[in-house]
């Protein structure tokens, strides 16, 4: 429609007459790293509508609302401390159990639902792309910004229960590191956007990664240190361990607020690379699928 108009206007003189007219040109990119960041953030203020239309029309119609951002995590916790502490018997590192597997389900909450959520962004959001342009990025964006406001709603419960145990008298040793949990966080994001950006992109071809999704993620769970400590694992696989991005990230997050395990700046340098290239590779698939992924969605 854009290019019919543009080109009888140009036929007709008027575009000579009236140069002005043309104030924004929206056109098809052509390129792999044509990627419209300027447009990104002029659209900030969309980004902020989406973060609370997500945020409140996911607990609009539930009984209990909010409620259950403390819910979800505080079930699970009980749960693994029932099965992994009392029956299974696994050692949490002299930490109390409750604490160890609260502070490695608080962070991969997060990550888990930003992934899941961005990976379905060409799928879920497919009726509104169709109608109208924006810069498609803005919606798994505003994904990570509203599981950051859940994931804030839940640490501050963790907070509260490592209060407890610490006047308690347990076993905890808050320390220095817990000043890094802003950088935590983004790597956890900057991960979780980038997993997902690739997977939505390769979803507009091959549906069948829909269903994988959730089993993914239940997999990669046992694969990272939520439920044993590292030093439970051999020295032979811990290597292998270092290659999952979000191993490192439990770990340094659950020894900064519970002292417990320790951190490896080797495994720390290997998960920020592959975060980063992750990111980069899912941002460039993402802008290229978007050129087409409405005649295959």
């Amino acid at each position: 429609m854009y290019l019919n108009t543009k080109f009888y206007l140009e036929k007709s003189g008027f575009m000579k007459q009236n140069p002005e007219i043309w104030t924004t040109i929206i056109s098809p990119k052509s390129s792999w790293f044509d990627i419209d960041l300027i447009g990104l953030w002029k659209a900030r203020d969309l980004i902020l509508l989406f973060v609370r239309r997500d945020f409140v029309s996911f607990y609009k119609q539930t009984i209990l609302g909010p409620l259950w951002f403390f819910i979800q995590p505080l079930i699970t916790t009980i749960v693994f401390t029932i099965i992994f502490g009392n029956i299974a018997k696994i050692p949490t590192d002299g930490v109390p159990p409750f604490l160890f597997y609260m502070a490695g389900i608080v962070p991969w909450t997060y990550f888990a639902n930003c992934m899941d959520k961005s990976a379905r962004t060409f799928t879920d959001n497919a009726a509104v792309f169709g109608k109208v342009y924006f810069p498609r990025l803005a919606v798994p964006i505003s994904i990570v910004i509203t599981n950051l406001l859940t994931f804030f709603i839940q640490f501050s419960a963790l907070l509260a229960f490592i209060a407890y145990f610490y006047f308690s008298g347990a076993y905890i040793k808050p320390n220095i590191w817990i000043l890094a949990t802003p950088l935590l966080l983004i790597q956890t994001a900057a991960l979780a956007l980038g997993i997902g950006l690739v997977i939505s992109s390769l979803t507009t071809r091959y549906r069948d990664l829909t269903f994988l999704i959730g089993f993914g993620i239940q997999l990669w769970m046992y694969a990272t240190p939520i439920v044993y400590p590292i030093s439970q694992v051999g020295e032979k696989w811990r290597g292998l361990l270092a290659l999952n991005p979000m191993s490192s990230i439990v770990e340094t997050f659950r020894y900064a607020y519970l002292g417990s395990g320790g951190v490896i700046f080797e495994h720390i340098l290997i998960s920020a690379t592959m975060t980063a290239a992750i990111l980069c590779v899912g941002i460039i698939l993402f802008s290229r699928a978007e050129k087409t992924f409405m005649d295959t969605v």
